[in-house]
């Protein structure tokens, strides 16, 4: 795919990145796409994805229209969460690379007009990490502090109720020292404790270690359990649990995340990608009613620029819940909050999987012509699906922690399917986890050049988001419809766009505001199609029109 972009591509991207620097923050009008790097591509035939496969693709995500990319973890890692569980912050795992392709990777992006996200991952680290090698030797050592030890309760138990996300308690037993350590996910991932100055000097430094080679900001994993209460008071029950959730959710996690000084931590956070200019981003990852959820915007919008919302991924499939969740959203924003979208990620079922194949290109739609910033999951540009994962081919902690529940996070990782060829063209060799069984079917090559495909409806979708004011930085308005249409209005200047998604299989009708010109169909092609004051939308379709004057 190296004959995608031409250097004129590349020097109007290049430019186009200027350009939005000077109107807007670059990413109120940019696109980021989050890639798993495990999955991407594999340049160094060993089944797993790596920093030189990403550069080899480089090219793909200028042609596709995205703005930056957000890398889930690299770093040094035992690979007891796959990334998640970091033994060094400031290096590059052998196994995606080195610091000097990192480096090479963030210039290529860079000179193709993309900015480069990091994940930062500050609420635990690997119980292989130095700090933690050292506070679990003694009780006095100095680095004891640094994470969140207790001594056991008076019957000899864990000191209160807080779970483990992966199933099971949070509190593990250190034989050596004769106390439990927090940890909210895997024992492998010891909980820092973010109360000790030591701690946030430290990993303020780790963000100004890769701030300093250049990256353009940070995904930041579960934000909102940085700080635990002080006391270690009991989870309340859940009184709405049942066998069907997992089993975390059995109490209300109130007292072991969103703390109210955690924004404190956030402000700091953000405080420190100030030091390195204004285009920096600090995005937070955030599971929360919307009400919590946009306070992490903080005080005077001091927090983080993005508070990951994530009620699409979590949302009924019908156009008046959809319509109330945006609304809601719309309205709980703090004056001047930027909004921000996700339909799939590394940790939840992919959309086309959830809604079936026709809906998630009205998903795709919505997505791109919602007022705020989109996050793109790799490979739903393509119409990738869940895939079955075998007993013996399940490489998720989750899923081996709480097996043939459904709870694992394999199926929605499987590698990027770039051809037809062996392996989809993801790797030489075997890879890590098995290849969708229609990646012959759904892959970048066989969708390139077909105009009704997925990464066809996604590449226009983008073309025309990147040209508009109207649908990156416009107003939103709702357009009354009925049954499952649901409708809005983008408008900036003379520009008036009109967005209509029938999320329903059967056909529907909507009286419009005025004439029109159909701009693009999710299913038919129906470019140039003028209206008057009635539209008529096929089963799973979504249209997107310029209103005229």
């Amino acid at each position: 795919m190296d004959d995608i972009v031409s250097k004129a591509d590349l020097t109007r991207a290049a430019q186009g990145l200027q350009k939005q620097a000077r109107v807007e923050s670059w990413w109120q009008r940019g696109v980021i796409y989050q890639i798993y790097p495990r999955s991407f591509q594999d340049s160094g035939g060993d089944g797993i994805g790596d920093l030189g496969g990403i550069i080899e693709r480089l090219d793909y995500l200028v042609w596709l229209g995205v703005d930056a990319i957000w890398i889930s973890p690299i770093f040094p890692s035992p690979m007891a969460d796959f990334g998640y569980d970091i033994s060094d912050y400031r290096n590059i795992d052998p196994r995606f690379g080195t610091l000097a392709e990192f480096d090479h990777l963030l210039a290529e992006a860079h000179r193709r007009g993309l900015r480069v996200l990091l994940d930062f991952v500050p609420n635990h680290t690997s119980d292989q990490h130095p700090w933690f090698l050292e506070a679990r030797s003694s009780r006095d050592n100095p680095k004891r502090d640094m994470y969140i030890w207790r001594d056991p309760a008076p019957d000899g138990g864990p000191p209160n109720n807080w779970p483990s996300n992966f199933g099971g308690g949070g509190w593990q037993w250190d034989e050596a020292t004769g106390q439990y350590y927090y940890h909210a996910f895997l024992k492998e991932q010891p909980d820092l404790n973010w109360r000790n100055p030591t701690v946030r000097r430290e990993m303020y430094d780790v963000l100004r270690f890769w701030l300093d080679r250049g990256v353009d900001g940070f995904r930041v994993d579960v934000i909102w359990h940085l700080i635990k209460d002080d006391e270690f008071r009991d989870n309340p029950l859940n009184p709405d649990w049942t066998d069907g959730m997992p089993p975390h959710q059995k109490v209300l996690q109130i007292y072991n995340t969103d703390r109210p000084e955690v924004h404190e931590v956030v402000e700091e956070m953000r405080g420190v990608l100030e030091e390195y200019g204004s285009d920096r981003l600090l995005i937070g990852e955030i599971y929360l009613p919307v009400a919590r959820l946009v306070a992490y915007y903080g005080r005077d919008l001091r927090g983080a620029h993005l508070p990951f919302n994530f009620h699409l991924i979590e949302a009924q499939w019908n156009a008046r819940h959809l319509q109330r969740q945006i609304e809601e959203y719309e309205a709980a924003l703090p004056e001047g909050g930027w909004p921000n979208w996700v339909l799939s990620n590394h940790d939840k079922t992919r959309i086309a999987t959830r809604v079936g194949r026709e809906q998630a290109r009205v998903a795709a739609m919505l997505l791109l012509t919602l007022r705020g910033t989109p996050t793109i999951y790799y490979g739903d540009e393509i119409a990738m699906t869940d895939v079955d994962i075998p007993p013996e081919r399940v490489q998720d902690p989750f899923e081996r922690r709480v097996p043939g529940r459904g709870f694992g996070r394999d199926p929605q990782r499987t590698p990027m399917q770039w051809s037809g060829e062996f392996n989809a063209g993801f790797s030489t060799t075997s890879p890590w986890l098995p290849i969708s069984p229609d990646a012959a079917r759904f892959n970048v090559e066989a969708e390139r050049d077909d105009p009704a495909s997925m990464l066809s409806l996604y590449r226009r979708l983008l073309a025309l988001r990147g040209e508009s004011d109207a649908l990156t930085i416009g107003s939103y308005t709702t357009v009354h419809a009925s049954g499952d249409v649901l409708a809005y209005m983008r408008e900036m200047g003379d520009e008036r766009y009109l967005i209509v998604l029938n999320l329903g299989a059967a056909p529907a009708e909507i009286t419009l505001p005025g004439p029109g010109r159909i701009v693009l169909s999710t299913k038919a092609d129906r470019a140039d199609e003028r209206l008057r004051d009635r539209l008529r939308l096929g089963g799973n379709e979504g249209v997107l029109i310029e209103m005229m004057a």
